[in-house]
């Protein structure tokens, strides 16, 4: 059975309690009220796979679903694949803590009669959920400070690729970096693009991928969608600023550049539910 952990790890960049904001915990104490069912909704489609799914078969059906990822079914077992939580009565509180302690990206919702997956829980999903609410809540005074002020994001040793890294160090990064996109950039250090894990699958979906020695750049126009461009922002933009741009473009990141367009950082949904939910790491009162 699922057991998110009530302490948070320490993580790097953290800031001490605002102790003299009484509403500095309101989105923690709000992830508490909520239960993981409260976010699944009425109606949604979910892909599941067969685990004697060809690999490559898969990559299409990620790509012509539009997601990035999918629960494994094993049709011998009748049972899903590594699935033995039930989220469905954990607060919204622990699943974060869960997601940004083992940083994983993904959390299904089973259904505790049934064993069904109901729902897949993400970042994305998760700050869209409290973004709903967040008008009828008091604002707290970190929100009008900016991304540099409160430390939030990745400012050193970011992960990059130039427009002519060769395909296969991009893959190098990720696997051995951890992370899920890896801003372009061009010889003056200015920000043209961004490859993520996403860009990977489709270049599998459309079997580009027996010459890894192409650049990014090739490999980019293999995109199966419609690109409208890096999303960035300012380290002086507030934090609230950057929370309304993340959830309205539906995006997992946004690059931190300066006014050349030069990357200075990068921050992530997760970055921003660390900030709000687990400011200091760990298990705030209720």
């Amino acid at each position: 059975v699922f057991q998110a952990p009530a302490v948070l790890d320490e993580l790097d960049g953290k800031k001490e309690a605002h102790t003299e904001d009484p509403e500095y915990n309101v989105y923690t104490r709000f992830m508490k009220s909520h239960r993981c069912y409260d976010l699944v909704p009425t109606s949604s489609k979910l892909v599941v796979f067969d685990t004697s799914l060809q690999v490559k078969k898969a990559f299409f059906a990620l790509v012509s679903n539009g997601v990035r990822a999918a629960p494994l079914w094993d049709s011998k077992k009748q049972c899903f694949v590594g699935n033995n939580s039930n989220l469905t009565s954990v607060c919204l509180y622990d699943a974060v803590s869960s997601l940004l302690k083992h940083k994983i990206h993904r959390l299904p919702v089973i259904d505790p009669l049934t064993g069904n997956t109901l729902y897949i829980l993400t970042h994305k999903r998760i700050l869209k959920f409290l973004k709903l609410f967040i008008s009828e809540m008091p604002k707290p005074g970190f929100l009008s400070q900016t991304l540099e002020e409160l430390n939030i994001g990745t400012f050193h040793n970011i992960a990059v690729v130039h427009s002519d890294t060769p395909l296969y160090s991009a893959l190098g990064i990720f696997v051995d970096q951890r992370v899920s996109a890896l801003p372009v950039m061009d010889e003056n250090g200015r920000v043209v693009d961004i490859y993520s894990k996403f860009d990977v699958i489709n270049l599998a979906a459309e079997k580009t991928y027996n010459n890894l020695d192409i650049t990014v750049t090739k490999a980019l126009q293999h995109r199966s969608q419609h690109f409208e461009g890096v999303l960035t922002c300012r380290a002086n933009e507030t934090l609230e600023t950057i929370i309304n741009r993340l959830v309205e473009a539906e995006v997992h990141r946004l690059v931190i550049v300066d006014e050349q367009e030069v990357v200075k950082g990068i921050v992530s949904l997760s970055d921003i539910l660390q900030a709000l939910v687990l400011p200091c790491g760990d298990d705030e009162s209720a």
